[in-house]
């Protein structure tokens, strides 16, 4: 039987590692992860990334055989309430096992008997109340038509998600042009007629009894506002009244609500209150409220759509075509998904290898940084296997499709999506506030319309007015304009700075991190192998420049690009020179006449002078003689993390030329300033323990967990986040499990579209300081959100003072309306960083 890792679930043929005579690990990494965090105390980092249990004894549950696990995206979901709706729907189905949804990256993901309910149908279930469900898999692959290279862009540029963004627009304008039509009679006439009943003004004279319904007056007022006013309240309204809807029959009272409470009071205490003949009608609260709340949402969207046109300039990682590759030499182009096992795919240099595999004959060198983390190009042999999405970078490879026509790429995604439906949102601060402000409203206006009656003998109408009253000035309506206000000035700040936020839970989820996970290849280091040194006679680095151009060595393109040219100060080497030691001008390198690829190097013949260039081993293998200085110097570069490249002739080694991938400017400062906000950080990599040697050496480094591969980094991030909160930091496609599992992930801008997808977060550029900024803004922006929230009810304050004194009418709610949303709008231009 096969055995798995004890640490991340892995297949393993032999363990090697243990930490007692019955756990196994894949690797040294997880052996060290596992000895150095200990197991948790309650959570089970070997489980799968579905939280729901499921009762195998239980009959209706069919076996794993006859289960389907489908991933929707859903367009519209932004709350918790969203979340347990939709759950709640899709688990109604008949054949659906389990649902699990997240607004957070608006995915649900179904576990159900295919032969029972199907995705098209699952799909067609969902798309209810305002929701818009299609399947994940189905993502347009056409940038043109999308305008988006990662997935997340193709999925939120679709025409699914286009048409809901223009119908938003289209509520918002309805809303803004019927609101301004029928506000100039309240501007022109009914307030300072409220006005002039106050004050004794000679100006207000005019104005005096200037608004009085007579039964014919009211009846065209009532038809004109009833209708009117009612459509704004049901089509630019109608996102918040769903919301509303939702919240009410979840039982999770939220800021849609509070919405919704004082619209529809407004709109039928202002028809009560025509039909009666009363002159406080406050159609135009409704419209205000309405319209002013859609368009913040509408603002909100306009942010994040240009959010996501800035994530377009990130790289994408799948690969959607193959080459096949007949025994007549023939090649033709065909979908992934139409490969079968067996097939043989012509992948030429550059291009990613599409699915798993083995390579079939010759050699080459693949870069496998994006799934495994290696930072140095692997040479591969014919019978050695090719991981699905790694770069073929030397000469071209003939892949066998494996018995699993998938990728590793594939298997991430797939467990990035697991990962991201069980990501729940939390309860935003509003919607907390919300929950306590309905209870006490409705709570009040009922007390006090009941003790009306009963207590000083009110009629029944005149009570249901006054309660309504009460719902108009004791509903924090203001609430559903901060937040999202609030949140559209913080993702544009963050914009700004090149930072691209996704959603807004960002902003309330991101708590004291207790733990900063940074991957190393390509986020501490620039991820590009460059020369860095080289001490040698310039004649020889221009011939083993020569012999690099022919060969499949790992450094072979650093080589070539550093002393291809004879005029070697170009290059900016200060080792290099066109003379030689004794300061003689060399001639240009001969003729090449043989040639030999090792797997530690290359070895030729110049001119008939043999040269050799490799590492240790293989100078050791030939039989050529090398000092103990430049064993010296090979074993201090190594302790460097980086690639130490022996190069000689005529069998001595003459000189040393150093390679690696070199540290990113900042990223001193940046791990020194986040360790002083009190937090642990931990350096992941699935790079090699030499290649991270010199990150132990940092004081604010808490821990470094070296060969850890993909599965072992989403293992190590859920054993971190028992003991608190975790960010994590990261590039590459094999970092993406792990950045969706971390309570925050953020992504730099040169790694690829899957670590993207899965991030939180993502850097446009490639500067490790702006994850700092990128938490300072987080946490200004969540400061930001709760001093709107809190000044919204500026507005409740006014208007419950002049309910108390009898002055409440549509002049003094739209005072209050004024300075509500007048503060919440000056608070949030202040800068959010100084």
């Amino acid at each position: 039987m096969t055995e798995k890792c004890y640490l991340c679930g892995r297949e393993i043929q032999s363990s090697t590692f243990e930490a007692d005579g019955e756990r196994s690990f894949c690797s040294s990494g997880c052996h060290d992860v596992h000895t150095t965090l200990g197991a948790p105390d309650s959570l089970d980092v070997t489980q799968t990334t579905t939280e729901n249990k499921i009762d195998e004894g239980d009959d209706t549950v069919p076996p794993d055989q006859y289960r389907s696990r489908t991933f929707l995206r859903i367009d519209g979901m932004y709350s918790a309430t969203c979340e347990a709706y939709l759950e709640s729907l899709a688990e109604k189905q008949e054949g659906v096992i389990s649902a699990e949804a997240s607004y957070v990256t608006e995915t649900i993901r179904v576990e159900h008997d295919p032969d029972t309910v199907s995705k098209e149908s699952l799909r067609d279930v969902l798309s209810t109340l305002g929701y818009t469900a299609y399947l994940r898999e189905d993502a347009s692959s056409d940038v043109s038509e999308t305008g988006g290279t990662t997935r997340r862009a193709r999925e939120m540029g679709g025409i699914r998600k286009r048409r809901d963004d223009q119908l938003l627009g289209m509520r918002y304008s309805v809303g803004f042009l019927f609101g301004a039509f029928l506000l100039v009679p309240y501007v022109a006439i009914i307030y300072p007629a409220h006005l002039a009943s106050i004050f004794d003004w000679q100006a207000l004279e005019i104005f005096e009894g200037a608004f009085r319904l007579d039964s014919e007056g009211a009846f065209v007022f009532l038809r004109l506002y009833f209708v009117m006013t009612g459509i704004i309240l049901l089509f630019t309204g109608l996102p918040v009244l769903r919301g509303a809807y939702l919240s009410l029959k979840m039982r999770r009272p939220n800021t849609d609500l509070l919405v919704a409470i004082t619209a529809i009071s407004a709109y039928t205490y202002s028809t009560a209150a025509v039909i009666l003949g009363q002159n406080d009608i406050f159609y135009d609260l409704a419209i205000v409220v309405t319209a002013a709340v859609t368009a913040m949402v509408f603002y909100e969207s306009s942010i994040k759509q240009r959010a996501l046109d800035r994530l377009t300039e990130l790289t994408i990682s799948q690969v959607e075509r193959a080459r096949t590759y007949d025994s007549d030499g023939k090649t033709e182009e065909v979908r992934v998904e139409d490969l079968n096992s067996g097939d043989v795919v012509l992948v030429r240099q550059g291009e990613r290898v599409p699915v798993d595999g083995e390579l079939v004959e010759d050699s080459c060198t693949v870069d496998e940084a994006i799934v495994t983390g290696e930072s140095l190009p692997v040479l591969k042999r014919a019978g050695n296997e090719i991981i699905g999405g790694s770069i073929v970078t030397d000469g071209a490879a003939l892949v066998r499709v494996g018995t699993d026509v998938t990728s590793s790429i594939d298997r991430i995604t797939t467990a990035v999506w697991d990962l991201q439906s069980a990501t729940h949102g939390v309860q935003r601060h509003a919607d907390q506030l919300a929950s306590y402000a309905v209870l006490l409203v409705v709570g009040a206006a009922v007390a006090i319309g009941g003790a009306s009656v009963i207590a000083f003998d009110m009629s029944i109408p005149d009570a249901i007015l006054l309660a309504l009253l009460v719902l108009l000035a004791g509903s924090p309506w203001a609430l559903g304009l901060a937040t999202p206000l609030s949140v559209a000035k913080s993702l544009a700040s963050a914009l700004r700075r090149g930072i691209i936020i996704f959603d807004e839970t960002v902003f309330e989820r991101l708590r004291d991190i207790d733990t900063v996970v940074f991957d190393k290849t390509g986020t501490l280091t620039t991820g590009e192998m460059e020369v860095i040194e080289a001490d040698a006679p310039a004649d020889l680095l221009d011939a083993v420049a020569a012999l690099e151009q022919r060969a499949s060595h790992p450094a072979a393109n650093a080589i070539t690009t550093a002393f291809a040219h004879r005029n070697a100060t170009d290059q900016g080497l200060d080792d290099q020179s066109n003379s030689d030691n004794n300061g003689n001008e060399t001639e240009k390198t001969g003729q090449i006449s043989e040639f030999t690829n090792h797997q530690s190097g290359i070895e030729g013949v110049i001119d008939g002078t043999p040269y050799l260039v490799g590492n240790l081993d293989l100078f050791a293998e030939q039989g050529w003689t090398v000092d103990d200085d430049i064993r010296s110097r090979v074993a201090d570069a190594r302790g460097f993390g980086q690639l130490s490249v022996v190069v000689g002739r005529d069998g001595t080694a003459e000189g040393l030329i150093v390679v690696g991938d070199e540290p990113r400017d900042g990223w001193d400062d940046t791990i020194s300033r986040l360790g002083a906000r009190d937090t642990d950080i931990v350096v992941l990599t699935g790079d090699d323990e030499e290649a991270t040697d010199f990150f132990k050496q940092h004081e604010a480094v808490t821990h470094v967990f070296a060969k850890v591969p993909p599965e072992g980094k989403t293992a190590t991030i859920r054993r971190l986040k028992s003991d608190g909160q975790v960010a994590m930091i990261g590039d590459g496609t094999n970092d993406a499990p792990a950045l969706a599992a971390a309570d925050l992930g953020i992504s730099l801008g040169g790694g690829t579209a899957l670590a993207a997808d899965a991030a939180d977060i993502a850097i446009v550029d490639n500067d490790i300081r702006s994850v700092e900024t990128a938490f300072d803004l987080a946490g200004a922006a969540r400061r930001r959100v709760k001093q709107n929230n809190l000044l919204a009810f500026s507005y409740n304050g006014i208007a419950l003072l002049a309910l108390a004194v009898g002055f409440f009418n549509p002049l003094s709610a739209a005072i209050a309306v004024i300075a509500g949303g007048g503060l919440v709008a000056v608070n949030t231009r202040r800068k959010l960083l100084q």
